[in-house]
């Protein structure tokens, strides 16, 4: 059996699970998520567990068994706790500023980029002298999260030789060498 889909999905207080027609609903402090299961893998819901199981051995049946048991951790996590990405935007005068659900962000590009993020995801930028602005993303949706902060990143991925652009906070860019500049 997979290892990942084998192992039940504690469901912690204030939390509720809910099976309707193949689609599992997760409600909870900080709101619903829904996700659509296949029918080739049945779900058990017993007191705080929600176990998988699925219905052959067959390669398919084997990933969608630990790929639906993970989307239901993360669903449960992110309606109880929520999900937090910090992106890091490095660089001369490289700026960013979040108004609602606008970020605007100053690239070294000839004008600034102006992105909307969807109404789920909360955006925050913060500034200080002398340091990196600092973009924070929230949501309880995972997914969505990871995609939204992938395209950010996308727009000035950082480059090897002096590291400039947006990263993750906490990445490690490798760097490389410039031109040496030695005569002979």
């Amino acid at each position: 059996m997979s290892r990942i889909g084998k192992s039940p999905v504690n469901i912690p207080s204030g939390v509720n699970v809910k099976l309707e027609d193949n689609v599992v609903i997760v409600k909870g402090t900080k709101g619903e998520l829904k996700q659509e299961i296949e029918s080739c893998i049945s779900i058990s819901i017993e007191g705080d567990q929600v176990t998988l199981s699925r219905e052959t051995e067959s390669p398919a049946h084997r990933a969608k068994h630990g790929l639906y048991r993970a989307l239901i951790n993360n669903m449960v996590v992110g309606v109880s706790e929520g999900y937090k990405k910090e992106l890091e935007v490095i660089g001369v005068g490289f700026r960013a500023t979040a108004t609602g659900q606008l970020l605007e962000l100053a690239l070294g590009y000839s004008h600034p980029i102006v992105f909307e993020l969807p109404k789920e995801i909360k955006v925050s930028a913060d500034t200080q002298k002398g340091k990196a602005p600092i973009v924070t993303l929230e949501s309880i949706d995972k997914q969505l999260l990871g995609q939204v902060a992938a395209k950010i990143r996308s727009l000035r991925k950082p480059e090897p030789y002096k590291g400039k652009g947006v990263r993750y906070l906490g990445e490690e860019i490798r760097r490389k060498a410039g031109k040496s500049a030695g005569k002979k």
